[in-house]
């Protein structure tokens, strides 16, 4: 592990505190905004901001279609339909720790990667903790909306692999194409079954639009973006472990802006969950994005 330099270190801290900052301001947006059209809105922002990089990959393009459906348009789409339903973004941001844990999982199942002691009790505590949370009275009648959050996790690693496979494309080049191939395929799902009106776009608040714009630029340009810079420095063991931060910056701040209640188990079940989070990230070599 190489010591990160003191300026990258504060970046690589900005970047988990935009992604811990992004579910709390997300789920701000998903109280007037239907989830799918929230989705499909913004991908639309991030393609138009990155239009210039879109690249046609010869011989790839359907595989590269897939991937950008399995690693963005669904997973999004599920994580914000359980946000939404969810009355605690802590849990939330908890939960979508699983994609750490699958894409591991995945790795053995679909790749061959070989798992040792450390990491299979990394991937232990790490759904224990979701399972600890789960038992929260209230989580009562509600588990359909963590069970969004869980599948959005599990969707995401699958994404991962899909990527895996992908030749030769920048990350910049494969937001770009996730953007313009999840906007409109999210877009006709949102009119198919949201059905949301003219009308109804113009009575939502200029807060609610500042939070899709926050989710696409800030978020998915600005974070990712700086995050592929550092992975590109630094070996993966150096810079993945401080990821972890993102979740306990989004419980933070669920708390402080949204008063959510941090209650024994959800804080037990957390630490449980990040904590093996936190030793798979130190025993992978590969990158390990616990961002959003």
């Amino acid at each position: 592990m190489i010591a990160v330099a003191p300026r990258d270190l504060a970046l690589l801290i900005g970047i988990t505190l935009i992604w811990g900052l992004n579910l709390v301001v997300s789920k701000i947006g998903l109280s007037e905004f239907p989830p799918l059209l929230f989705t499909a809105l913004r991908f639309l922002i991030l393609g138009l901001a990155l239009i210039p990089l879109l690249r046609v990959q010869r011989g790839q393009m359907s595989a590269l279609a897939v991937a950008a459906v399995m690693i963005a348009a669904l997973p999004f789409a599920l994580n914000f339909v359980g946000l939404q339903m969810v009355d605690s973004v802590s849990s939330a941001a908890i939960a979508g720790q699983l994609s750490v844990p699958f894409t591991t999982l995945l790795s053995v199942a679909l790749l061959g990667e070989v798992v040792r002691w450390r990491r299979w009790t990394g991937i232990l505590l790490a759904f224990a903790g979701v399972f600890i949370m789960g038992f929260d009275p209230q989580f009562a009648g509600r588990w359909h909306g963590l069970g969004f959050i869980i599948a959005s996790a599990f969707v995401s690693s699958l994404g991962v692999i899909a990527v895996k496979k992908l030749k030769g494309i920048r990350p910049l080049e494969l937001q770009a194409w996730c953007g313009w191939i999840s906007a409109p395929l999210l877009g006709l799902f949102s009119g198919l079954f949201e059905r949301p009106s003219p009308q109804s776009l113009m009575h939502i608040s200029a807060g609610a639009w500042g939070s899709l714009a926050f989710t696409a630029l800030a978020a998915s340009l600005v974070a990712h973006t700086g995050y592929f810079h550092l992975v590109q420095r630094y070996p993966v063991t150096s810079v993945a472990p401080l990821t972890t931060l993102s979740p306990v910056f989004s419980v933070f701040f669920g708390v402080v802006l949204l008063g959510d209640r941090l209650s024994t188990r959800i804080a037990l079940g957390g630490i449980c969950t990040l904590l093996g989070v936190l030793i798979i990230t130190l025993r992978e070599r590969r990158i390990v994005d616990t961002g959003s």
